[in-house]
């Protein structure tokens, strides 16, 4: 029996790296018609049959790419489950129960995370690669992105969820995009958007029916790389205007709902603004929560406006005025960005800016 042919053969008769050979039998549509047609004639001359694992090993790879949040809203919120209590059946199969739940009450939506998170999956799906998640709440030694880094060809970070000096240490063993932050005089590929440009647009807009009077600010974590932008913008219009920032006030959520809502109460017990601005669409949600309980009317009594896009913004009563984000295109550029570099490892590094959207509704929208 003859030798079986290898990875190696393929690339040396097609005249391409082993990488191109493995994009083009993962994804052929990710490479050029010639080239793609070249590996495909050395493959059927040589009758070659791929082995994943050899592969892997072949390229050094694992085929696997790793997307790391710091965490979900939801994980603080899930109720306990313990599904192994019904082996037993000693739960009835259903129940029937009546939903009296407040029209107007919360919706189930899909946050910002879980909307990226979709896009790289996708992405991820159509360069060949699977996608590993992991979720690092309550992780202060980043041990669960340390063992991820030993298990993927590539990592995505969500920009500051892991500490300058880890990420330094990872970059050096495998590629690093950074999603949501822009480059700080670092190395990595870096993905993200226009949030000072719209903030300071969405304030304007706000500043035209408010005059004079500023509104309240809603920020976010103050380790947040969104965050700080979105201030930025903010105060930029501010200024530009001729107010002065001393003159804004400025309250600190953790871009959860709940404190959307406490940060609200704190503005009804002690003096309604004009306008509530919130750094994104989960605090400016929980806010409209608290004013509807207060009957307290939003556009009319003030103006309420949120930031990232959400479902949830289009279902609110009123509906929310917000800024756009692109959040499947985020996930699905951060792994175009990723499986590029393992591609090109000696690429400059590159800076994706993806565009917002203003979206004015209801909550903004004062009668003229």
């Amino acid at each position: 029996m003859s030798k079986a042919a290898t990875v190696y053969d393929v690339a040396d008769r097609a005249g391409v790296s082993i990488a191109t050979v493995s994009r083009v039998l993962r994804s052929p549509d990710a490479v050029r018609p010639v080239t793609r047609e070249r590996v495909l004639d050395a493959v059927s001359a040589l009758g070659y049959v791929p082995s994943g694992s050899a592969r892997g090993l072949a390229e050094r790879r694992t085929g696997v790419l790793g997307l790391y949040f710091p965490g979900f809203d939801a994980a603080e919120e899930a109720p306990a489950l313990d599904v192994l209590a019904n082996i037993a059946g000693a739960t009835p199969p259903f129940t029937i129960v009546r939903d009296e739940t407040d029209a107007e009450g919360e919706h189930p939506s899909m946050l910002f995370l879980d909307e990226v998170l979709r896009g790289a999956e996708l992405e991820a799906w159509k360069q060949g690669f699977v996608l590993m998640v992991g979720v690092g709440r309550h992780d202060p030694d980043r041990s669960t992105v340390r063992d991820m880094a030993g298990r993927v060809d590539g990592l995505v970070v969500l920009a500051r969820s892991v500490p300058d000096e880890v990420l330094a240490r990872l970059a050096l063993r495998i590629p690093v995009v950074v999603l949501s932050g822009p480059p700080r005089g670092d190395s990595y590929d870096h993905v993200t958007v226009s949030n000072a440009e719209a903030m300071a647009e969405l304030t304007r807009r706000v500043l035209d029916h408010t005059g004079d009077t500023p509104p309240v600010f809603l920020a976010g974590p103050d380790d947040s790389p969104d965050g700080a932008e979105r201030w930025e913008g903010f105060s930029h219009a501010i200024s530009e205007a001729g107010i002065r920032i001393d003159d804004v006030i400025v309250l600190r959520g953790d871009f959860t709902r709940a404190s959307g809502r406490r940060a609200a109460e704190q503005l009804i017990s002690g003096g309604l603004p004009t306008a509530l601005m919130a750094a994104n669409d989960q605090m400016a949600l929980g806010a409209l929560d608290a004013f509807r309980s207060a009957g307290i009317a939003v556009p009319e009594d003030l103006i309420v406006t949120g930031f990232d896009g959400i479902e949830a913004a289009a279902l609110s009563r009123p509906r929310l005025t917000t800024v756009r984000q692109p959040m499947i295109e985020l996930g699905r550029a951060a792994v175009q960005v990723l499986a590029r570099r393992l591609e090109r490892p000696d690429a400059d590094p590159v800076a994706v800016r993806l565009p917002l959207e203003i979206v004015v509704r209801e909550s903004s929208l004062r009668p003229s």
